[in-house]
């Protein structure tokens, strides 16, 4: 086995900033084996109580969680989900894209978190959820239902007599979730999706759930029957990012609005925890009215860590690699050391990120003690070109993630893409972006335009992804109203959905808009969408001071000058084929070369963060990045890089597997 010292040179730095930023605890592995029990407990049994109390008496409790940035908000809630998921179905809400789509926002992400399949189970959240009312639970009553839409209906309304908005329709969708076949669209109904006839035909509903009042009602069924199940806690997270009031404010009453009423309304069985920074508290809370802060039950506070459990952090970060030493280190933190944390942190206290960034930075000090190599030498200060190097990582990850959790462009709703690709289009930037080119009040939010380079031609963008063909064609009248009155001079409509057939009224208004010359038709692809998704999540992250690039907390607007500097969007075919790259958009470049290049990025960026790193262990990342290419292929390039000195392989006559690589400096 080889010694301690020859793996810290070969592996990538544990500490590495990539690994600080949490998000949707749906959509993050949660690694349990760097957890330290012992930080933040104090917390999660608070937490816990408060949750003991929604199950023993049903009724709705409230929970601030608050702490400065890097204090561990949004991992605590990944915490409590993993340690209480077996007493609870958990809900996790993001920032919403208006505040005037809260409830609809809000509803969507709960339906979205309980057809999660929690650890452990065979089931969604959903379906254990459904088979979990009292209505389910009388003797032998699962085997008479099944198939048997009307005993089912009927049953839960005697069980459930008063209060249920719709009665036939939600007993009848619940129905349909215990019907594979129909599973997915009923959830698509739940989420509130705009659906074809058809479908609602399908389903027996008679209308989308396509309006504030109708996605409060629907979520308020899910309380008022929910007494004999387990309690839903709906996690509101990254609030730094949310809708602004019209002062300029973050707007927190808008969430307190529908806090308040699933109290007043008496909604059981809900704990809704709101997870804070406590300067974004201080500044912003004072503005939600007083009545509404009084629905707080619990406010709780993270701390700082103390040393010992800062040395725990450190620990459950270097063990894997200890594993993997022969003999093992005389130390469980080796290669850092106890003295170096009361050094910088001499009060004895500490924020976790602030623990995890010095050892980042002691971690990559080490890895050159025992490595002799002409032209390397470790970074103590970091430059602007490693933090470029250190975004480009944290891009591709999130990439990789977003890509792994979002198999279709409806996984999120219009106005969420429609968010998304206005806060990339501010980004590059586009002059003069603006919401609502539509004059609609129903469609006005699928809208957007902006000022084309330095022209004064204004261009406009109309998504919609929704199914139903009616929506369609009001939606295309709309269009046809702002072209006639030259409030843009290009229109671009973007739809993968069907447009209809020739039957169709839409379809046949679509048919005279589009074959104009200034309108034109955008089928976007999914992995367009992947990179709007990215960047919002980072977007998210980057206004809640959560992302972290080496030693540098960046704010908003240095976010988004490293997104423009390091050209990550230049692949999104959505915005090659709105012409709003320049010059620089490489539409037409071969895939294979496309692919190449990012290939090379990829490891420059790691061997650049990193400064000494092992061969097969770049390799091995970038096959997991990129898995089409192969590792030979990735092998190739990595030669190509040596020989033209963009990196150097320090020990080239050792075998692969031992060689390192590193970057030449001049």
């Amino acid at each position: 086995m080889p010694s301690i010292d020859e793996i810290i040179a070969r592996e990538v730095n544990p500490f590495d900033s990539t690994t600080f930023r949490p998000g949707n605890f749906w959509r993050e592995t949660h690694d349990r084996a760097t957890t330290v029990n012992s930080i933040h407990q104090e917390a999660i049994a608070e937490i816990g109580d408060v949750l003991d109390c929604v199950y023993r008496d049903n009724r709705t409790r409230t929970v601030l969680l608050s702490g400065d940035s890097g204090s561990g908000k949004s991992y605590l809630l990944g915490r409590l989900k993993s340690t209480l998921n077996s007493k609870a179905f958990f809900a996790y809400i993001g920032p919403w894209p208006e505040s005037g789509y809260i409830w609809r926002h809000t509803l969507r992400h709960v339906v979205d978190s309980l057809m999660e399949i929690p650890a452990g189970q065979n089931e969604s959240q959903l379906l254990l959820w459904l088979k979990s009312l009292s209505a389910f639970q009388e003797g032998g009553l699962m085997k008479k239902i099944i198939g048997e839409r009307n005993l089912f209906i009927r049953n839960f309304k005697s069980t459930y007599p008063a209060g249920i908005y719709n009665a036939n329709e939600f007993f009848g969708a619940l129905y349909n979730l215990t019907q594979p076949e129909l599973y997915q669209t009923t959830c698509e109904w739940l989420k509130g999706d705009d659906l074809d006839d058809l479908v609602l035909r399908t389903l027996r509903v008679r209308r989308s759930i396509d309006s504030e009042p109708m996605a409060q009602r629907i979520l308020s069924n899910f309380g008022r029957i929910a007494s004999r199940t387990y309690p839903i806690v709906l996690c509101f997270d990254n609030l730094d990012n949310i809708d602004r009031s019209q002062e300029g404010f973050v707007d927190l009453q808008a969430l307190f609005n529908v806090n308040s009423m699933i109290h007043n309304q008496k909604l059981n069985n809900f704990l809704v925890t709101i997870s804070i920074i406590t300067n974004t508290w201080n500044l912003n809370g004072k503005r939600v009215q007083p009545a509404d802060r009084a629905r707080i039950d619990r406010f709780v506070r993270l701390q700082s860590i103390d040393l010992n459990q800062a040395e725990a952090l450190w620990k459950s970060r270097l063990h894997p690699l200890h594993l993997q030493a022969k003999p093992s280190p005389n130390s469980p933190i080796y290669p850092l050391t106890r003295k170096s944390l009361e050094a910088k942190f001499p009060g004895g206290k500490a924020l976790p990120r602030s623990v995890l960034m010095l050892g980042q930075k002691l971690f990559q000090a080490a890895k050159f003690e025992e490595v002799d190599a002409d032209n390397l030498e470790p970074v103590t200060e970091f430059r602007r070109d490693d933090i470029l190097a250190a975004f480009h990582l944290m891009w591709y990850k999130e990439l990789n993630n977003v890509r792994e959790k979002v198999d279709r462009i409806r996984s999120f709703s219009t106005l969420e893409l429609v968010q998304m690709l206005k806060q990339v289009l501010e980004a590059i930037p586009l002059p003069d972006v603006r919401s609502k080119l539509l004059p609609s009040p129903t469609y006005g939010s699928y809208s957007l335009s902006f000022q084309l380079g330095s022209t004064s031609e204004r261009v406009g963008v109309v998504w919609t992804e929704e199914p139903s063909l009616v929506s369609f064609c009001n939606l295309i009248k709309s269009c046809q109203k702002v072209v006639e009155e030259g409030a843009c001079q290009q229109l671009y409509l973007i739809r993968a959905e069907t447009i209809g057939t020739p039957r169709n009224k839409g379809y046949q208004r679509y048919q005279v808009l589009f074959s104009q010359a200034n309108c034109h038709h955008l089928i976007p692809d999914l992995e367009a969408v992947h990179y709007l998704a990215t960047y919002h999540n980072l977007t998210n992250a980057a206004r809640s001071g959560e992302l972290v690039l080496n030693d540098r907390i960046p704010d908003f607007l240095e976010f988004q000058s490293l997104v423009r500097e390091s050209g990550v969007l230049k692949n999104c075919s959505l915005l090659q084929h709105l012409q709003v790259l320049g010059k620089e958009s490489n539409e037409d470049e071969e895939t294979e070369k496309r692919l190449d290049r990012d290939i090379e990025e990829y490891l420059f960026a790691l061997v650049k963060t990193q400064q000494i790193v092992g061969r097969k262990v770049l390799v091995d990342r970038a096959a997991a990045q990129f898995p089409p290419a192969g590792r030979s292929h990735i092998d190739g390039i990595l030669d190509s890089m040596n020989r033209d000195d963009r990196v150097k392989i320090i020990d080239p006559m050792a075998s692969r597997e031992a060689q390192l690589v590193g970057i030449v400096f001049p």
